[in-house]
């Protein structure tokens, strides 16, 4: 593997910055991305969790965004060994992770999460809880064995939202994120391809809009008015990678400007490869036109330091690192304010460190063995 020295220096200079999110202030402008890791049984994150957060914030990434956690209602999840963030057992070992993130000098949110429509009855942690989604449609259409969602059940999430992010203050945390990506619950009601309401919560993009913008504003009111929340959105889905909800500038003005109005603090753009425009006629890619179009912070993710081809190392290959001169030069121009790393991360806990220690040489390329470990 060879880095350019001069990108070393230059990757300092430039992700040591800080940046401000409303009330908080980000040391530099690395983001460890939300990754689901499945190694908290009972949902409850026990020391290997606090020891593989507080290990990358000792490394040097600014800010944390936890791994999905379910919020409080029955239908927000699958699997009981992914982290809830509800009940006294699992908050307080959150409460830990939070606490360690903090003594090692970085920032932690929790990505608060409901799967909606993704879920299979007959999972835990409750087997007989059914699917819920805006139609009850899964991403392919299909109906599913799931339901649609009366206005009851709308009440039930937006307030178990609303509990999550209240608790997440509570218990030391520095801001939240609200999951509305990657076709789960918020981003059904998003995308016109799972939502066919005919009430107030489909029709038009605004329309589709309303859902998310009222769990928005819901956690709005119970957190601090400086406590930051952050929405992540994309356009693709799990299994539809060509999906989109906007096919313009103007129809993704449309479904974010609301979302800005309720209290988005910074939007978090989610994208399979950073490096790829989002429209045409322009480079800008989705974080940067999100950054344009709303005036918020934006965070961008997609592929950061993993060679293009990086799924061969699902394969058993080895995946090439890649260089980052092409995220130094949007970080430059302003197009988006930090950058979310993900699986080169995973690998390689030193990865900030290095970055920013001028040490780009000593990466790690990425190997899929690292999924199946909490290192």
């Amino acid at each position: 593997m060879t880095v350019a020295a001069s990108s070393a220096s230059r990757a300092a200079e430039i992700l040591s910055q800080p940046v401000t999110l409303n009330g908080l202030t980000v040391p530099n402008r690395i983001v460890m991305a939300p990754m689901t890791r499945m190694f908290s049984p009972g949902g409850v994150p026990g020391e290997d969790v606090e020891s593989y957060y507080a290990r990358r914030a000792a490394a040097g990434v600014g800010l944390i965004v936890t791994e999905g956690t379910y919020v409080g209602h029955e239908s927000a999840g699958q699997s009981d060994r992914v982290p809830r963030f509800h009940g006294e057992e699992q908050l307080a070992g959150w409460a830990k992770v939070a606490e360690s993130v903090h003594a090692a000098g970085g920032a932690i949110v929790p990505q608060l999460w409901h799967i909606g429509m993704v879920r299979k009855q007959g999972e835990p942690p409750y087997a007989d809880a059914p699917a819920v989604g805006p139609s009850g449609l899964r991403v392919d259409g299909t109906e599913g064995g799931g339901k649609a969602m009366t206005q009851s059940d709308l009440d039930d999430v937006i307030g178990a939202f609303a509990e999550a992010a209240a608790a997440a203050e509570r218990v030391g945390f520095d801001g939240v994120e609200l999951h509305g990506a990657h076709g789960y619950l918020v981003d059904q009601f998003l995308w016109a391809g799972t939502n066919r309401r005919t009430d107030a919560y489909g029709g038009d993009a605004v329309a589709r809009t309303r859902f998310a913008a009222e769990i928005v504003a819901a956690v709005r009111e119970q957190v601090s008015p400086d406590f930051p929340v952050i929405f992540r959105f994309s356009q693709w889905k799990q299994g539809a990678y060509d999906a989109k909800l906007a096919e313009t500038p103007e129809e993704l003005e449309a479904i974010l400007a609301p979302l800005a109005a309720a209290g988005v603090d910074a939007f978090h753009a989610s994208t399979r490869r950073y490096w790829l425009p989002e429209f045409e006629g322009s480079d800008l890619n989705l974080a940067g036109w999100t950054k344009k179009l709303t005036g918020r912070p934006t965070i961008t993710v997609g592929s950061v330091g993993l060679d293009g081809e990086f799924l061969r190392a699902f394969a058993g290959e080895g995946a090439p690192v890649q260089g980052i001169d092409n995220l130094l030069d949007r970080m430059e121009r302003d197009e988006f304010d930090l950058v979310a790393v993900g699986r080169a991360l995973l690998q390689d806990p030193e990865w900030a460190a290095k970055v920013l220690g001028d040490r780009l040489g000593e990466l790690e390329p990425f190997s899929a063995a690292a999924v199946r470990t909490l290192s």
